[in-house]
């Protein structure tokens, strides 16, 4: 130790610096990737970045003049998919390339921006091709010799229609029952539900069928699944997380859905348009509050769906989910609007602002052209009605005359197949209850008045310009009015308060067909066809008496199915029927050769359960005299055991009943004299 400290101390002392050089004959076999693994696992690599941006083909080519106008249209149209850091507009010769780069904050925002925008219309001339830039690459790779695609397996989900061709014609409904724990499909038959399907934790909520019936949709927490073919195999499902409620267009191309959980700033996932077929998501939206469900309503085709915000309503097409001609249409104080069920016609109406009266339009799609207007004074509230083929509007417009206490109700009825679309007006002085037009005729229902006074009148819209008074009931037990889907039939219910009265009217000659109850019916339900109808008790609204009943179109009850804690029933839609006017003419007029048929059938179907009942108790009596037997045989054969048991033959005690005689004993238990004189 001592030598080593005396070495430092020598200022003549110079240390020896150790050698890092490699022997000579050393050899390197550690590659750079190894030694410097946590360096270059942040080198930037060449596509780093460019996987947020993507190309916009098909951009009008403009001069400096009309470039910033460009811009401002392109960042409204790209920005609802995310946000946009960088844009870049390449030009030649004054003009832009008809091309443009636009980089997104992250990749997933430039990937919504090609499923949403590609194919997007900017006018006749520009359709949008969107692409990210890192497929270019893609596509320069490319081999030229062609490859055989994978085949994908068919996935075959049977036929989509099947309860159509059932040879009874029975139509299946959809019942949830123990509280949601139990979903089951039924065919419906007038002696008993036959089960087609029944599964155990199907839905989290509650069930939806298709306008068509084609699918059942089930609601669960991560999103929607969609059921259908011959056993209910999955089709197809939508990812949205908390998603609570759907709608779909009436053509069952598209699904929108919504969810209070998923919603920011950047990127819309509120509201998501869903394409059937595919699974896609077509269009994400924004949205505040669902309590006017659905958001979105639909054409009667499905070519076009609008919204209404503030001051605006907003029409979108499809498949592009763009904004009809780019732009919303400016309406200040829009209340509310519906489209017709048979035509691209959208009704709205406007109230009253100062010296300006309250108005509804009618307006034809995609021109915009206004096809009738019409002015309202003194206006409190209105509401749109359709009848079901968009023959006619009926506006329910509440007043208040000027000189006059109350409200008064107009009905504004709209005759959309007459030239110029002329207008009548019926007058009611009386609170109104319900209104309904008849389906598939020119008669609407109303219920008017105050409980217990409530009256029913039925009218009827003549072809002469004139709107007849055809009937009127008074002191009504009703609160809702149920159209039968072929019209003519209908059902005046009194819902929940009223405790379920129940009253079947034949329309043709105003006449009641039967008067019922089912004690605190919640809800009433027209099967498609119209032959049948189901009132229930549903446990969401009513925590006892659960249960759902079955009557004929003419109110006789055919059934009575109690469900444990009962929910919901719901019937499976039909498609339009494929079948022309002149064709349903023919059906009609030869209705009783068609009529004969079934009610051999009818009869043969009784006899058949005739005949089923009498095998039945035929088995039943079988059964019990082969039980009678045996047990005799085991009764004989225990009989040394009894008398061993008991040393007397008690099978004989009973045997000589005949040789019996009856003997009587009185007995005096007491005597009471009561003198006549004291009474």
């Amino acid at each position: 130790m001592q030598d080593t400290v005396d070495m430092a101390d020598d200022p003549d002392y110079e240390e020896e610096e150790p050698s890092f050089s490699d022997p000579e004959d050393y050899e390197d076999d550690v590659d750079d990737e190894e030694m410097l693994e946590d360096i270059l696992r942040e080198k930037p690599l060449e596509a780093d970045g460019i996987d947020s941006v993507v190309v916009v083909d098909n951009v009008p080519q403009v001069g400096p003049e009309r470039l910033e106008k460009l811009k401002n249209v392109i960042h409204k149209i790209f920005s609802k998919f995310g946000k946009i850091t960088t844009e870049f507009y390449p030009d030649a010769d004054g003009l832009t390339k008809g091309y443009i780069f636009l980089e997104y904050a992250a990749p997933t925002q430039a990937l919504e921006a090609v499923k949403n925008a590609d194919g997007y219309k900017l006018d006749k001339q520009h359709t949008f091709r969107v692409n990210l830039f890192t497929d270019f690459d893609k596509y320069m790779t490319i081999s030229d010799e062609w490859e055989t695609p994978e085949k994908q397996p068919f996935k075959d989900f049977g036929n989509m229609r099947h309860w159509i061709e059932d040879p009874d014609c029975r139509d299946h409904y959809s019942v949830i029952y123990e509280s949601g724990e139990r979903t089951a499909i039924f065919s419906n038959d007038a002696k008993e539900p036959i089960v087609a399907e029944e599964r155990a934790r199907w839905t989290e909520t509650y069930v939806r069928w298709s306008p068509k019936g084609t699918y059942l949709a089930t609601f669960h927490q991560r999103g929607i699944a969609l059921w259908g073919g011959e056993k209910f195999k999955q089709i197809q499902r939508f990812s949205h997380q908390g998603v609570s409620l759907i709608d779909f267009s009436p053509c069952e191309r598209y699904a929108v859905t919504f969810s209070p959980l998923m919603d920011t700033k950047e990127d819309p996932q509120a509201i998501i348009i869903w394409d059937i077929l595919t699974g896609q998501k077509k269009r994400g939206f924004h949205c505040e509050s669902s309590a006017h469900w659905p958001i979105f309503k639909w054409s009667h085709d499905g070519k076009f769906f609008a919204r209404m915000t503030p001051d605006t309503l907003s029409i979108y097409e499809t498949p592009s989910m763009g904004l009809l001609d780019k732009k919303s249409l400016k309406i200040t104080g829009i209340k509310d609007f519906s489209w017709s069920p048979g035509d691209n016609i959208i009704a709205f109406w406007v109230p009253e602002d100062k010296d300006i009266p309250a108005r509804v339009t009618l307006m034809q799609l995609p021109s915009r052209l206004e096809i009738r207007v019409r002015n309202l004074f003194n206006v409190v509230d209105c509401k749109l009605h359709w009848q079901r083929n968009g023959d006619y509007l009926c506006v329910k417009v509440d007043r208040t005359p000027k000189g006059t206490q109350g409200v008064v109700t107009n009905f504004e009825i709209f005759r959309m197949r007459e030239k110029q679309v002329p207008v009548d007006v019926v007058e009611m002085k009386e609170g109104i209850i319900a209104f309904a037009w008849e389906p598939n005729g020119s008669k609407f229902a109303v219920l008017h008045g105050e409980p217990p006074r409530i009256s029913v009148s039925f009218y009827d819209v003549k072809n002469n310009g004139k709107i007849a008074l055809m009937k009127m009931y008074d002191k009504q037990q009703a609160n809702s009015i149920f159209w039968s889907p072929q019209g003519q039939f209908l059902v005046l219910a009194g819902l929940r308060s009223m405790n379920g009265a129940l009253t079947f009217v034949d329309t043709s000659d105003c006449t009641m067909m039967n008067i019922a109850e089912h004690y605190m019916a919640s809800d009433v339900e027209w099967d498609p066809t119209g032959r049948y109808v189901v009132t229930s008790v549903s446990w969401w609204s009513h925590k006892v008496d659960n249960a759902y009943w079955l009557w004929t179109f003419q109110g006789r009850l055919l059934q009575k199915n109690n469900k444990d804690r009962f929910c919901q029933l719901l019937w499976r839609p039909r498609p339009t029927t494929l079948l022309g006017v002149e064709e349903i003419k023919v059906i009609k007029k030869d209705l009783k050769k068609y009529s004969k048929i079934f009610e051999q059938k009818d009869r043969l179907s009784q006899s058949k359960a005739s005949k089923e009942l009498v095998d039945k108790r035929r088995t039943m009596m079988e059964e019990y005299h082969s039980y009678r037997e045996t047990t005799q045989q085991m009764y004989q054969e225990q009989k040394s055991a009894r008398l061993e048991l008991r040393g007397v033959d008690t099978d004989e005690l009973d045997s000589n009943v005949d040789d019996w005689e009856e003997e009587t004993i009185e007995f005096f238990i007491n005597e009471e004299i009561i003198p006549i004189g004291d009474l």
